[in-house]
């Protein structure tokens, strides 16, 4: 399954397992509602990858071979797995145990705290680098984690950072060497997850009102224009230039 659960006594441990690159698609974004769910049952949640990579973002393989039909049906489900996440009430720590990149980065950014390796491990946003504008749930989760201001340059640069760069600017919370990352998330899960439970998820609420009042209201009218640029000749055709430079080779 592209999503695997393990449990570390009241923390529930998911970890994306989905290709080389962990990446989404429609397979694992609907696996990681269906287990967001279900963990929603533990006291914390942790987020982590496989192997040397926390997720590369959406496979823009199964973009380029799919097409508008794929489109169609892929953005829906990635705006609902990332919503998954941002509105779990439990707390959530990303282990960053690697890369987080475009919709990778998105999804740790939907978490309530973050741990980068201080192995390889780049944070950043670069979709438009790609040629495709974000869905609504996804600025506005990067809205949330780190302000309006930020985002110009996060998101019009396509810059990754690491390391101590990623912790100045806000990214990460903190860093661990790689093979302590996983057991610093879970510790710091477990922490959170002492907090009573009911006035925990109200707080949470709380802060992330405004933002999830902003994709209820809006999401209706700027979806369709992020699906139609996704759908356009131009936007698949610079999927297909980057999936055959970097991804195919």
């Amino acid at each position: 399954m592209p999503i695997t659960v393990d449990s570390r006594t009241d923390v529930a441990v998911l970890r994306i397992d989905h290709g080389g690159g962990n990446t989404l698609d429609t397979d694992s974004c609907r696996e990681l509602v269906l287990r967001m769910e279900e963990a929603e049952q533990a006291r914390a949640v942790v987020l982590t990858g496989t192997g040397g990579i926390f997720s590369a973002g959406v496979d823009l393989k199964r973009i380029d071979d799919g097409g508008t039909a794929y489109v169609s049906e892929f953005l829906p489900l990635l705006s609902d797995a990332l919503l998954a996440v941002f509105g779990c009430p439990r707390p959530v720590v990303a282990a960053l145990n690697g890369h987080a990149i475009a919709g990778g980065a998105v999804l740790a950014a939907a978490c309530d705290h973050r741990v980068l390796t201080t192995g390889p491990g780049q944070v950043g946003v670069t979709e438009l680098l790609v040629g495709v504008p974000f869905p609504l749930a996804a600025l506005e989760i990067l809205r949330c984690a780190y302000g309006t201001a930020p985002l110009p340059s996060l998101t019009y640069s396509g810059s990754t950072w690491g390391g101590e760069d990623a912790v100045v600017r806000g990214l990460v919370d903190e860093l661990a060497p790689p093979d302590e990352v996983l057991e610093r998330a879970v510790a710091v899960a477990a922490r959170l997850g002492e907090l009573p439970a009911e006035p925990f998820a109200h707080t949470k609420a709380q802060i992330r009102q405004p933002f999830h009042e902003r994709i209820a209201e809006y999401r209706h009218s700027d979806d369709p224009e992020v699906e139609r640029m996704w759908r356009s000749p131009e936007a698949l055709a610079a999927v297909k230039s980057y999936v055959d430079r970097t991804l195919r080779r």
